[in-house]
């Protein structure tokens, strides 16, 4: 409902709200610095093609309207999802009798990643000779998902997902200028807050959900979590990212995986999701876990909490939560070990201690002058020469000959590297070399 109570086909909130000047532009301070590329382009003091990469909902698409209003140029728009080689040249055939009479086109391709390298390769010559000013846009990596020509004449830009405060900033704005709500609603700070969680740092979805949750109250009301819930079908998740929730959350989240219980996992993955944790924290926190407490057990839990990390970054969200998925079920469903963990911990411990020891002669670098005459790496013994491919030699310190400090479990994969690494301690060791053993 507009602040006049009219009802009528207006553009969605998040359209009229785009910023139309430099200074109402929230977010990506990195960008807009004084002299730096993006704020030249949207002030018209310079001219390149870019590409705008990063989540969405930061802006991408204002930043082309801007640069194309600088330029004092024409806007063309062109979506991946339904242009073909037939439409990117008919709108170059039209820059081009364009640029004959002095007007410049601004071509805005959204989502570039998905054109083909056959589509991508039509626009080189309208970019390399400007016959089109291109801004692209994409929520994937260009330099995987770009063919390289087209990417060597762009200036690539890096956008950030906005910030809670950013977001903040945009949901006030909308609330009271006349383009938005024009003051015709109040939000209670609970149900800013909910909107916020809900944004994940994508402004578009934080207005989107504004406009619904002001469409279900009456001018002069204030709308509350509950008008917002109502509103997107979306429970309020008791989720404070800066607060205890966070960490209680996040904790249970660990401990679920550790303990094997994938569904618990699955749930606390779930509710993380929904009130927006950034999913590069999720992606961190799989990674360490998958070493700290899978380990050698599952060597391929690693790959995947990796994989699905890249995929973070490669694709965004919200595709990417099924990669948390499959490597939250990855991780809570393998064997579980501790060892590598405990061998670090062990090490370091003897390290503190001062039990380091100078490194056996053998061993040191011998590639510089004087360095035999020094003992270093006299006596080395290629373990590719033996037909085993290893062979008694001490490699650690004379004071840490014989310590043992990783200690496999009979968990997953530890089952097999138990005896085996049984017999490269014997073998390594000798059968005259000092042992001791301490676990």
């Amino acid at each position: 409902m507009g602040p006049t109570g009219e009802r009528g086909p207006r553009p969605p909130l998040a359209v009229r709200m785009r910023p139309r000047t430099l200074d109402e532009i929230v977010g990506q301070q990195h960008l807009l610095a004084e002299r730096a590329p993006l704020r030249r382009l949207i002030a018209g003091s310079g001219a390149a093609s870019v590409m705008l990469y990063g989540p969405p909902g930061t802006g991408k698409t204002t930043m082309a309207s801007l640069i194309s209003q600088a330029t004092g140029g024409r806007f063309e728009a062109l979506s991946a999802l339904s242009s073909g080689v037939k439409e990117v040249r008919t709108v170059i055939d039209m820059a081009r009798r364009r640029l004959a009479n002095g007007q410049q086109t601004v071509l805005f391709i959204d989502e570039v990643h998905r054109f083909s390298k056959t589509q991508q390769d039509a626009l080189l010559d309208a970019v390399e000779n400007r016959i089109v000013l291109l801004v692209a846009a994409t929520t994937e990596n260009p330099s995987f998902s770009v063919v390289a020509p087209l990417l060597s004449r762009s200036l690539v830009l890096h956008l950030q997902s906005l910030t809670d405060d950013d977001i903040k900033a945009v949901i006030a704005r909308a609330v009271e200028d006349p383009r938005g709500l024009d003051g015709a609603v109040a939000l209670s700070e609970e149900a800013l807050e909910h909107l916020v969680a809900v944004a994940g740092g994508d402004a578009r979805r934080a207005l989107t959900a504004l406009e619904a949750s002001a469409d279900a109250v009456a001018d002069g009301d204030e709308i509350e979590v509950a008008d917002v819930e109502a509103a997107i079908d979306r429970a309020a998740v008791r989720y404070d990212r800066s607060g205890d929730q966070h960490y209680d959350v996040t904790s249970a989240f660990i401990k679920s995986i550790r303990g094997s219980d994938v569904d618990a996992a699955v749930h606390y993955l779930a509710r993380m999701i929904s009130a927006g944790e950034d999913p590069r924290f999720i992606a961190r926190r799989l990674m360490i876990h998958a070493s700290e407490d899978v380990g050698m057990a599952d060597p391929t839990a690693l790959q995947t909490a990796v994989a699905a990390a890249q995929v973070v970054q490669m694709v965004g969200m919200p595709e990417a939560r099924l990669a948390l998925t499959q490597a939250t079920i990855h991780l809570a469903t393998a064997p579980k070990s501790g060892a590598v963990t405990s061998a670090l911990g062990s090490a370091l411990a003897d390290v503190s201690a001062g039990r380091a020891g100078a490194v056996p002669p053998a061993l040191r670098d011998g590639h510089y002058a004087g360095a035999r005459k020094l003992g270093n790496a006299v006596g080395y013994r290629f373990p590719h020469d033996h037909p085993d491919g290893v062979l008694a030699q001490q490699y650690p310190p004379d004071e840490l000959v014989g310590v043992d400090y990783y200690d496999p479990t009979d968990h997953g994969f530890e089952r097999e590297l138990q005896p085996r690494v049984g017999r490269l301690r014997s073998i390594v060791r000798g059968l005259t070399a000092r042992t001791r053993s301490r676990k």
